[in-house]
């Protein structure tokens, strides 16, 4: 499986798509075992042209993985795909930030910053970046 993984992050995902299907057919696997054989290769044919990842890495282009894709449904899908809900883009990206700050454990201490800053743009005379709060 390690081998195989390697091959499409050297951008060779027909090759092992096309490999699947043989070592199926050499192995002469059941009806259900090929589904899930079939499946696999007709996703790395299907998105051959974007699963490019020499290319991506070679450029120093980060790749998805498992996990990040995972963070990003946990933050943004779960949160914004909401029946009948509408964002306007400034909205949206707002509640995001919350969200992230929220997951990453790091909201109390941007609160604070936050609320000092408040402060300080509020109540301070001198447009707030010389006082002391």
């Amino acid at each position: 499986m390690a081998e195989r993984a390697l091959k499409i992050l050297q951008g060779k995902a027909a090759e092992v798509a096309c490999g699947l299907r043989q070592g199926a057919t050499f192995h002469q696997l059941s009806s259900d075992k090929r589904k899930a054989v079939d499946k696999c290769s007709d996703y790395l044919e299907k998105y051959r042209p974007i699963l490019e990842y020499d290319r991506y890495l070679s450029d120093g282009l980060p790749i998805a993985t498992g996990v990040i894709e995972g963070a990003c449904r946990h933050l943004i899908k779960d949160r914004m795909d909401r029946t009948g809900a509408r964002w306007r883009l400034k909205r949206a990206e707002a509640v995001l930030k919350i969200r992230s700050l929220r997951s990453s454990g790091d909201f109390d201490a941007y609160w604070a910053f936050h609320q000092s800053r408040e402060h300080q743009r509020n109540h301070c005379a001198c447009g707030g970046f010389a006082c002391a709060a």
